[in-house]
């Protein structure tokens, strides 16, 4: 069971407890990529992130979250929502689930106070979740939607990566990308992500294909709202549920139509919910994938504390941007490290 520190939002001063007003801050930050992404929703040319701050007077913690256009969020409304309980005081993580529902509000300023607690307390933020990190782990790589010969050119300029993540669109040529990624990368460990744009009829023409190219995993083949397909389906590859799954709350429908869950901070609207939803998961036997937005190492520094017994790891965000942040999370040829006290936690 992982236990959950309240956060510092109180001092000691002559043997009483004052109560601190903690300042929050939010703004838009765009990070340009390296080049388009594409899913099968559609494509862009730069990361929209909104950056939080909190401060007691002392110390300041810093969180990130990523408006999702599926779900109606903006870099405004993110905003707004931030701005709307800002002079609320006596404010804590126990208590964002009552003022902001479940996204990338909620996430930005939960990570905010999780690195607030940290600085405040000097331990680490897996110290204060009394979980293990691992030094070194590994990730997959996105690569976007785009002709079979462009993933594949793309495929090989990553050849030093381990895993590649193959966007797909439910068109004639899915199985093509694939085929073609897989000749240009023979040693990589291939996962599929459809973003919600399979049929079922799709699904059934493809699977065996895909399976006898090695692909490991397939992410979210169909919409959210029609996704019990999956009940009456063979799954001779895992399917992880990633649109569908967003809280503990979605775990009950999902049991059996997914074999896996893909835990997105910008979902389950920060870390606190995602640690919560990880220790459900497991202990209804569900693998677990850890991903994220397209977004900076701001908001891959609190993931990655999921990350060290997860099944797989996807949080390459910072790998897509032409810039990232200057206290950046380091990455190797595919590898995570570990993030450092001047970046988050």
């Amino acid at each position: 069971m992982f236990p959950f520190a309240l956060t510092h939002d109180r001092k000691k001063t002559a043997g009483h407890v004052l109560l601190i007003t903690l300042k929050i801050e939010a703004k838009e930050e765009i990070f340009p990529l390296n080049h388009p992404f594409r899913i099968s929703r559609g494509s862009r040319t730069e990361a929209c992130v909104v950056t939080v701050s909190v401060s007691d007077g002392d110390y300041t913690g810093h969180g990130e979250g990523v408006p999702i256009a599926r779900y109606n969020q903006s870099a405004d409304s993110v905003v707004a929502q931030i701005n709307s309980i800002a002079s609320i005081t006596d404010l804590d993580r126990d208590k964002l689930p009552e003022l902001l529902p479940a996204g990338a509000a909620r996430n930005a300023l939960d990570c905010a106070l999780w690195d607030l607690e940290a600085k405040c307390s000097g331990k680490r933020a897996w110290e204060l979740a009394n979980i293990p990190i691992a030094d070194q782990i590994e990730t997959s790589f996105t690569v976007s939607l785009d002709t079979p010969s462009t993933m594949a050119e793309a495929a090989a300029a990553a050849i030093d990566l381990p895993i590649l993540k193959l966007k797909l669109s439910g068109d004639d040529s899915d199985v093509a990308r694939v085929e073609a990624v897989r000749a240009r990368a023979p040693n990589a460990r291939l996962l599929v992500d459809a973003n919600e744009s399979w049929s079922p009829r799709h699904y059934r023409n493809t699977i065996c294909a895909l399976k006898e190219l090695g692909v490991e995993l397939i992410e979210q083949p169909f919409p959210a709202d029609v996704d019990d397909a999956l009940e009456s389906l063979e799954q001779p590859i895992p399917v992880c549920a990633d649109e569908s799954c967003h809280t503990t709350t979605d775990l009950t429908r999902l049991k059996n139509r997914y074999e896996a869950i893909n835990i997105k901070l910008d979902k389950t609207g920060g870390l606190t919910e995602a640690l919560r939803l990880y220790q459900r998961a497991r202990e209804n036997d569900f693998k677990i994938l850890i991903g994220c937005m397209v977004c900076t190492s701001l908001s891959i520094a609190p993931a990655r504390l999921l990350a060290s017994n997860a099944n797989w790891i996807d949080l390459d965000g910072p790998l897509l941007l032409a810039r990232d942040r200057e206290d950046r999370i380091p990455y190797n040829k595919g590898r995570i490290g570990i993030p450092s006290r001047e970046l988050w936690g």
